[in-house]
Order: C-alpha cells, then sequence, then structure tokens
C-alpha cells in the first residue's frame, strides 16, 4: 500500500481518541480530519473505527493498520523530507504577508528559534495594501499566495475570514493620537484624561474584547464619546491625526503614523495577537506552527 497523508491523520485520531482533539494537533477542522477518514476507509474498504454516542472505537481492521502504518509513516516521511529538499526552493518558503496593520516584526525575535527547529524555512515578505477586500480575500484564502499573516484576532474575527490563528501574546490597548493633541506630552494615560475626548472603536461585532471596553466605557465613563468605523487602516490614523481624535490601538502600529502616538492606558484590556494561517494549512505551514509552539513553550 503506498503512503498518504490520511494516513497521518488516521495514526493522530487514533492517538488522540476523537476528531476535535486531532484536528487541534494538526491544525486543520474537525470536518476536514473527519472527511480524511471518511475517504481512507473508502479507498480501503475498511470500517477503522466505530462511531458511538460515548466516542470512538478502533475496529480490530484500525488496529491492525495503526500498528504497521506507524512504521510505514517513519519510513515515508524520511523519503518525503529527502525529495522536498531537491525541489525547487520556494517550496520551503514561508510567505509572509506584510501592512501596516499586519507588521512582520514578530518574526524578528522568533525566527532564530523556529529556524532551530525547522532550519530549512526561510521567510519572504509579501506586502499588501491594508482594504476591506484584500482583508477579505487574502484571509479567506490563506496559502495560495501568502501563507500566514501576524495581526490581532478573537474567534468572532476567525469566523468571519474563514482562517484559523495561533496565539503568540495579549497586547495592551493602548491609544493612538496626534503629536499636537493637548495629551501628548503624557506616558501613560488615565480613564479620566480621556472624559470630554472622541475615541474611535471598531463597530460592535467585530471583536468581543472591543465590546468588553465598550460597554465598559458607555457604562462607567459616559464623558468618554465612542465613535465607530468600520476598517483598520492608514486612513483611520490620518483621521485621527487631522481631526484630533483619540484612536483605539495597539503598540505593534507604533509606525503606522510619523504623526501619530500610541500611548498605553490605565485599563486591563487586551486583545489577542499572534499568527492567522489557513483552516487547512500545508506542511511546510504545519511545520512553522509546531515550530512557532515549541519556540513558545522556551520563554
Amino acid at each position: 500500500m503506498m503512503y498518504n497523508p490520511q494516513l497521518e491523520t488516521f495514526i493522530c485520531v487514533v492517538e488522540s481518541g476523537s476528531f476535535s482533539k486531532a484536528s487541534e494537533k494538526l491544525y486543520i477542522t474537525s470536518p476536514a480530519v473527519i472527511k480524511q477518514i471518511n475517504s481512507l476507509e473508502d479507498s480501503l474498504n475498511l470500517q477503522l473505527f466505530e462511531r458511538t454516542h460515548r466516542g470512538l472505537i478502533v475496529t480490530e481492521a484500525g488496529k491492525s493498520l495503526y500498528q504497521d502504518a506507524k512504521y510505514l509513516i517513519q519510513y515515508c516521511k524520511e523519503s518525503l523530507n529527502r525529495a522536498e529538499s531537491a525541489r525547487n526552493n520556494k517550496e520551503e518558503v514561508i510567505r509572509i504577508g506584510a501592512s501596516p496593520m499586519t507588521p512582520p516584526q514578530v518574526f524578528m525575535t522568533l525566527w532564530p528559534k523556529i529556524q532551530k527547529y525547522c532550519p530549512e524555512l526561510k521567510f519572504q515578505l509579501i506586502p499588501f495594501e491594508n482594504t476591506p477586500e484584500n482583508a477579505r480575500e487574502i484571509l479567506g484564502n490563506l496559502g495560495q499566495n501568502i501563507d500566514v499573516v501576524a495581526g490581532i484576532f478573537d474567534d468572532t474575527m476567525l469566523n468571519l475570514r474563514k482562517c484559523n490563528g495561533i496565539e503568540l501574546s495579549k497586547e495592551a490597548f493602548c491609544c493612538a493620537l496626534s503629536l499636537h493633541h493637548e495629551l501628548a506630552w503624557k506616558e501613560r494615560l488615565t480613564l479620566e484624561d480621556l472624559h470630554g475626548q472622541n475615541i474611535l472603536m471598531m463597530r460592535r461585532g467585530w471583536s468581543k474584547y472591543v465590546d468588553i471596553l465598550r460597554d465598559d466605557l458607555w457604562k462607567n465613563h459616559p464623558d468618554i464619546h465612542v465613535i465607530d468605523f468600520d476598517f483598520y487602516n492608514t486612513e483611520i490614523f490620518n483621521r485621527c491625526e487631522n481631526s484630533n481624535d483619540i484612536l483605539l490601538a495597539i503598540k505593534n502600529w507604533e509606525s503606522v503614523h510619523p504623526l501619530m502616538k500610541i500611548i498605553p492606558v490605565e485599563w486591563k484590556y487586551e486583545i489577542p495577537f499572534g499568527l492567522l494561517y489557513s483552516t487547512e494549512p500545508s506542511l511546510k505551514v504545519r511545520r512553522l506552527l509546531s515550530a512557532v509552539q515549541k519556540a513558545m513553550e522556551e520563554t
């Protein structure tokens, strides 16, 4: 029997005990795991699992295949690695999307650790313009022209954009304001500093983390005027610099506008920051994600 990637998924399901746990380890969705197992069973004309209300039970045929497949996978992985190394180098390049709102600087600190686990990987920056259309197309089609993008996210955004995310850190919400703003001299802002100010926040439903902060301000700080907007890009920074309004931002965006200053605020509101990738990542992206997890465990 020739090796195919579904065998590796099969082994992971057996060892994990469920489709959902296997999907977490493989960085793919549960339906994708189930589809691979169904396809493998069809191609072999064997039932590998019994699906019961208590969970999965490995059949006798499945147990037999599991023992043989482990040896087969080990041999084929070595063969596959040799074959992949002989391919065009572009096959081993991780293409990182870069824009003002998705800065790639996170790779500057992570990359030496990543290369310790995946020395064959290289990376290439793919610049793109932040527009609603690009956000929809690029994030919904990660793996085609761009493999990963670094940025803020939550479950709502991942579902909306049809991609996955791995968290690298929690980034505190800050305030971005013009260098000419009356508060620009401060190194840290209080909620009282924001009273009487206009603060621009992404519209409700974009992120639960933004909505929690918004609700707190509306309930407990009605003197802070919350103004909705639809999309983070350079233009929203221009608008705040020209209008003297304040923009909800994170420190990673300090280089977006040279006439804007990003200042921390004395509150405990933050949002996940990490790597966005396809719901069905390629082998090289899966190797990258595994290396990132190992690198994070070192810190």
